[in-house]
């Protein structure tokens, strides 16, 4: 059954829109309530990483329950947010020592953001105060975090609101951004040295800290760095003393095949943001890790971080997450990811090759993005109003897929792209499944359109 505008008290995201009621879900299924089972293609917003309906995380919530579920971190510690922080910074690269625990990825960047801030003040360098990020970037939905990121459309209504202190440069995207001729290598060093004159017009000592996806997710479409990329930011940054925090919320946790999706570009940041696989969907969880230098300061400084949220280190939610974690690691899940999004990049680019309107399919381990085109020797994108990528989302869903579409891919307001981020225990035939729902989901979608234009 159809949850229509009128007949809910949920304020929806689409107060336009009809939402079937989902009723249970097992593996890379959901299933709503009138029976109909849909292939989880994108594992919500990239968060099911362990899928739907895993027992054993299941008993280790209801475990915790039978303990605690909550008491205030004013007061007290709990054993699993304990455990799971010893988790996180015995993998995580060199120098980080803490995790703040918080209840999602929004909460992680702006903590973040006032960490950055207290440490150069604790530093006596109370001048820093200037952010740099990158358009086509998301890093959250609270307003500091909406001024850090670069999607237009999300920011557009609440621009006049947002922080100003924030200055963005452009991303790392090859497939729109490197010239003809240009090797990778060139590419990253010319891309990192946007940075460095961001940094030198704005004044190196007014500078914070550069935050930056380290594979850009949501809304350029699984953008890995070009080679050598990070490198070149890393040491820029440490030659102006400005701290570099990478934001892993949707790419970390293993979804780029390895725990930090850092681990692949050698780079070691100051701070990392992580939330959605940390605990798979299982209750909402994020967190901030943090290098021991920086919590070294603050301690120093005032002993105490001015920052907090009620539900911070969640008894419960941590305990899901050391579960999901646990679980990931047991299994060698990690290597299944880098194995099965192999596996899936061949199937996608052996069913799009010759594809008239696919411009180039992309990404790291089991977050994949397929960048839509008009013309594929051009590169020219469809028209913003066509809405193309809502249009294959909703043919998708008629097809019992889901998917994670985006827009402004080229530019902030051109360009369509969809996001693949599947849940890993995702098996081979539903993989297959996976390519050609998708792929009679966008014939369906572009037919619809050039129908539409008659």
């Amino acid at each position: 059954m159809l949850r229509t505008s009128d007949k809910t008290h949920v304020f929806h995201r689409s107060l336009r829109a009809s939402y079937p009621t989902v009723a249970v879900g097992e593996g890379t299924w959901l299933m709503d309530e009138d029976g109909r089972r849909y292939l989880d293609g994108s594992g919500g917003a990239a968060v099911a990483a362990l899928g739907h309906g895993h027992k054993e995380v299941i008993a280790a919530l209801k475990a915790q329950l039978d303990k605690i579920a909550f008491a205030h971190t004013g007061s007290f510690t709990n054993e699993a947010a304990e455990e799971l922080a010893e988790f996180l910074t015995a993998r995580a690269p060199k120098g980080i020592s803490r995790a703040y625990l918080v209840s999602g990825g929004s909460e992680a960047v702006e903590a973040a953001m006032k960490l950055v801030r207290q440490y150069h003040m604790g530093r006596g360098d109370p001048e820093r105060m200037y952010y740099i990020a990158r358009w086509r970037s998301y890093h959250g939905n609270t307003l500091g975090a909406l001024a850090l990121g670069g999607n237009l459309v999300r920011r557009k209504p609440y621009e006049d609101i947002l922080p100003g202190k924030v200055s963005h440069i452009a991303p790392c995207f090859a497939y729109r951004n490197k010239m003809q001729g240009e090797s990778g290598k060139d590419y990253a060093l010319r891309s990192a040295r946007d940075l460095e004159e961001e940094i030198l017009r704005i004044g190196p000592e007014r500078v914070a800290a550069f935050f930056a996806e380290t594979v850009i997710g949501a809304t350029a479409g699984a953008v890995p760095p070009a080679p050598g990329y990070f490198r070149e930011i890393r040491r820029i940054c440490d030659k102006y003393g400005v701290l570099l925090v990478l934001d892993e919320v949707m790419c970390g946790m293993g979804r780029t095949g390895t725990l930090f999706a850092c681990e692949q570009d050698d780079v070691v940041p100051d701070m990392i943001t992580i939330a959605k696989a940390l605990g798979g969907g299982y209750q909402p969880i994020g967190g901030l890790l943090v290098q021991e230098k920086i919590v070294d300061v603050v301690r120093k400084a005032t002993g105490l971080f001015q920052h907090g949220h009620t539900y911070m280190g969640h008894a419960a939610a941590a305990a899901g997450a050391l579960a999901v974690q646990k679980i990931i690691e047991r299994e060698g899940l990690l290597q299944q990811v880098r194995q099965k999004g192999g596996a899936l990049m061949q199937m996608l680019q052996a069913r799009f090759k010759d594809h008239p309107h696919m411009g180039d399919i992309r990404g790291r381990g089991l977050f994949i993005g397929l960048e839509l085109v008009q013309d594929r020797q051009s590169r020219e994108t469809f028209e913003p109003e066509d809405k193309l990528n809502a249009l294959i989302k909703q043919t998708a869903f008629e097809n019992e897929l889901l998917i994670y579409p985006g827009g402004g891919t080229a530019d902030g307001i051109r360009g369509d792209h969809i996001l693949l981020a599947p849940p890993f225990i995702i098996k081979d035939e539903e993989m297959e499944m996976l390519v050609d729902r998708l792929a009679l989901s966008i014939d369906q979608a572009i037919a619809h359109l050039n129908a539409r234009a008659v």
